[in-house]
């Protein structure tokens, strides 16, 4: 539980920008006739809770990418039509009371972005806890046994996940299904019988290929979502999610996609054309999560995990050919900083700086990494540990801190590098950015050819053992490390390449129906580093 911080502000005019920050999670304004800012992020309201005098007025603007609302819980007396980014919607609240909302494209009035205000002198507006922080148990759901067919039982899916109950299969047959599927039944299983065939198509003008909210145990399976302007696959705010066999490509945010979750699995899955990444897990701490045996190309990032901490592993996969590989980070936007306790081991990670990858061209502050294998931003605590990490075009493995683009720097601390081979990276095949003494991060068994700081296995070695040289010796450029100037401009989404087809579930017209609850167990020392073929 996330301890309350109450602020009152004296000045007439108040902007409340405190997105995520762990220890601030309800504002209080106690003059009248002011002005409160409420900043709209994607999938969270910023701040979340806030107290405010009866007469102030609150203005909620999105400073997010993707298209929010504000639509009260109950009642019609207040409420935004959809606002596109830079967009706001201003009300003011003359009346006593409590007064909850939530965006409808993004949550419920119970579970994912929602908001609360507190009007008047003794209200006190509620915290939104989130979902993915602390200890929960992992969901259990048994399979029902029922089967619901698409088209045959319900002509589209969203009308077969309607009918489905707990423990439904909704079974999709092959076609290309021009429709956004929102979920709220627990503990149902969404499948396509043919993965390449059996298609959500967004056409650039749908949000979400299948967006599970609040709903815990769905596994969505043997589909592919493309052309969705925001997410391919993605759940928000729930206990227990899978998705096997899936291909995502050409979305316009995430391709396969989890936030303030935990207990999940993305396993056997394809994500390609993401002007953010391919795969993505934010915003939990313990996660309870796994990601194993997929492949992620052409994205903006292989993978993105904003705080995201917490018995985490990223295994034995392929991150190729993205504009950068797997980028663990902490950043203010989301709660629960900073990211850490995350494993990435048994990895191929090459050719990462790929012109041809999409590219988010609203936020060149990501750009910092183009060419990046492995990139710490900001971590605390993670294993690195058993890859094969080569060809990207800048360094291989890498550890920076965050640079502070909303409040806070993190530091990268107490991390280990062990027993990767690392080879033919443009600056450095390991490297530290801002490295000092006592961080604690630490390199050791590696195979590579160059470091920047020089020596820095001997400087920083893993295991309690003295390190000897400096930090100075060698360090990497700063400046040529952070400039973008000379980053290629990327590809729109929407015109990457088409995937090749991929492997289907086995025996997916007969196999029985798997809810989601506890992802499967990572054995670390049966992980090796990747062949060079």
């Amino acid at each position: 539980m996330r301890r309350v911080a109450r602020v009152l502000v004296p000045l007439a005019v108040v902007s409340l920008h405190i997105v995520g920050l762990p220890h601030v999670a309800t504002a209080r304004v106690a003059a009248v006739d002011r002005v409160v800012t409420v900043h709209i992020r994607d999938n969270l309201f910023s701040p979340s809770a806030v107290d405010i005098a009866d007469g102030t007025t609150v203005r909620w603007i999105n400073d997010g990418r993707n298209t929010h609302n504000v639509t009260p819980t109950t009642g019609k007396t207040y409420g935004s039509t959809n606002l596109k980014s830079g967009k706001s919607y201003v009300h003011t609240f003359k009346d006593a009371g409590s007064f909850a909302y939530y965006c409808t494209l993004h949550g419920t009035p119970t579970s994912g972005q929602r908001g609360q205000l507190a009007v008047g002198d003794v209200a006190s507006a509620t915290p939104i806890t989130p979902v993915g922080g602390g200890e929960h148990t992992a969901p259990t759901f048994r399979a029902s046994g029922r089967t619901i067919r698409v088209p045959a039982d319900a002509k589209t899916i969203q009308a077969g996940v309607d009918l489905a109950k707990r423990g439904d299969l909704v079974l999709v047959s092959p076609g290309v299904y021009k429709e956004s599927v929102k979920v709220g039944t627990a503990g149902i299983v969404i499948r396509g019988l043919d993965r390449n065939r059996t298609i959500l198509d967004g056409e650039f003008k749908r949000d979400n290929g299948v967006f599970v909210v609040g709903a815990d145990g769905v596994a969505v399976e043997n589909l592919t979502a493309r052309n969705y302007k925001e997410n391919g696959f993605f759940w928000n705010a729930v206990l227990g999610y899978r998705g096997s066999y899936l291909t995502a490509y050409r979305n316009g945010d995430y391709g396969i996609y989890a936030y303030d979750s935990q207990y999940g699995q993305f396993d056997h899955s394809y994500a390609s054309g993401s002007p953010d990444s391919g795969f993505y897990i934010g915003q939990c701490n313990p996660c309870h999560a796994v990601i194993t045996n997929v492949v992620s190309e052409y994205n903006e990032l292989g993978y993105s995990g904003t705080n995201s901490s917490g018995d985490l592993f990223i295994v034995n996969s392929v991150w190729t050919k993205n504009r950068s590989g797997i980028v663990p980070n902490t950043l203010d936007s989301e709660e629960l900083p900073p990211q850490g306790q995350a494993t990435i081991a048994g990895n191929d990670v090459s050719r990462n700086g790929d012109p041809g990858a999409a590219r988010i061209a609203t936020t060149p502050e990501f750009d910092a990494v183009l060419g990046g294998g492995v990139a710490l931003i900001g971590s605390v605590g993670d294993i690195v540990t058993k890859n094969r990490v080569v060809d990207n075009t800048k360094v291989g493995i890498v550890l920076a801190p965050n640079p502070g683009l909303q409040t806070n720097v993190y530091p990268s601390t107490h991390n280990q590098v062990t027993n990767n081979v690392v080879q033919r990276s443009g600056m450095a095949d390991l490297a530290t950015v801002l490295a000092t003494a006592d961080d604690n991060n630490c390199f050791s068994g590696n195979t590579f050819s160059t470091t920047a700081p020089a020596n820095l296995e001997q400087v920083k070695p893993c295991g309690g053992a003295a390190g000897t040289g400096d930090l100075a010796t060698g360090a990497l450029d700063i400046g040529k490390f952070l400039d973008t100037s000379q980053n290629p401009k990327g590809v729109p989404y929407g015109k990457t390449p088409v995937p090749r087809q991929q492997r289907n579930l086995p025996r997916a017209a007969r196999a029985r129906a798997r809810p989601a609850g506890a992802p499967i167990s990572i054995d670390l020392a049966n992980i090796q580093v990747p062949s060079a073929s």
